[in-house]
């Protein structure tokens, strides 16, 4: 494919996603209900995405106390998105009508609406029934520096993030198991998070391009391994000790480790990524050994 039919194509993309978004467009604050409190029996996050699922906690642990724990798990996830939202509207703000990015600024400014809104409503969640958001605790890798390669981790952070999250919502979303409020919030934003994905993994792929044609092979191992550094991260954030501990389970911190080691849960971990990992690799972004 020449560069004149790589960036119309591109630019395609970019433009049906901006259309799609637009349609779809909804106000927030009309978009959901929000009672005082929700049943003390529901169910707030699916069992197949609990932290605890295919260990030994699974079955030892009583059923009241799985679904409190089911509540703080559910926390945690938004409370990580809030987060993580707000560094990337932080990092995507930045790019909006500079140089090399005059193509995207318009889908930015869609995504930045739309990422506000996210981060509202699971702030919203949060701080009414739990009443709280945990705090940020998720430790920052060095980058690359300037130039490309900096540019080419920025976005590549953003869809990980926005890929693991992805997964858990479109089964949550669909999932009628869960209390109707926790399936909503899950559904709209997988549906809005589906155009990110796809505008990100563009972006993604694109800047990745440019690198394989300037870059070094020492300067383009070293971005595959902080990927790979950095979707494993991002998965053990999933494991949060002041989870545990708020739902009353003894040594949190040693079941933080131990659950991040068990064969079943490695296993989870893998079909938590397989879809942004398969991009990667497919895109020659990244290299197709295990990592996780």
């Amino acid at each position: 494919m020449s560069i004149d039919e790589d960036s119309s194509s591109y630019l395609r993309t970019l433009d049906k996603i901006t259309r799609l978004s637009i349609d779809n467009h909804y106000n927030v604050y009309k978009r959901f209900e929000w009672p005082d409190s929700l049943p003390s029996d529901a169910q707030w996050m699916s069992p197949e995405l609990m932290s605890i699922h295919g260990t030994e906690y699974e079955t030892q642990i009583d059923e009241p106390t799985r679904r409190l724990l089911g509540k703080w798990e559910s926390i945690n996830f938004y409370s990580l998105n809030v987060h993580g939202i707000r560094d990337l509207i932080m990092e995507v703000t930045r790019r909006i009508h500079m140089p090399g990015y005059e193509d995207s600024s318009e889908f930015f400014h869609r995504f930045i609406g739309e990422e506000n809104d996210h981060m509202w409503f699971f702030a919203q969640f949060c701080l009414r029934y739990g009443p709280k958001i945990y705090p940020d605790v998720s430790l920052r890798i060095e980058g690359a520096g300037d130039g490309l390669a900096e540019e080419f981790l920025i976005f590549a952070r953003i869809v990980i993030f926005e890929e693991i999250v992805d997964y858990f919502n479109m089964r949550q979303g669909k999932d009628q198991r869960l209390d109707p409020h926790v399936q909503k919030i899950n559904w709209v934003h997988h549906e809005d998070e589906s155009r990110h994905i796809a505008g990100g993994r563009q972006i993604v792929k694109r800047l990745h391009e440019r690198l394989r044609e300037t870059a070094s092979p020492d300067v383009l191992a070293k971005l595959d391994e902080y990927v790979k550094r950095y979707i494993s991260m991002s998965v053990a954030s999933l494991y949060n000790p002041r989870v545990y501990a708020d739902a009353g389970l003894p040594e949190p911190h040693a079941m933080r480790r131990e659950l991040l080691e068990h064969p079943a849960r490695r296993q989870r971990h893998r079909e938590f990524v397989k879809r942004i990992v398969d991009f990667m690799v497919g895109s020659q972004i990244l290299t197709a050994e295990e990592f996780l």
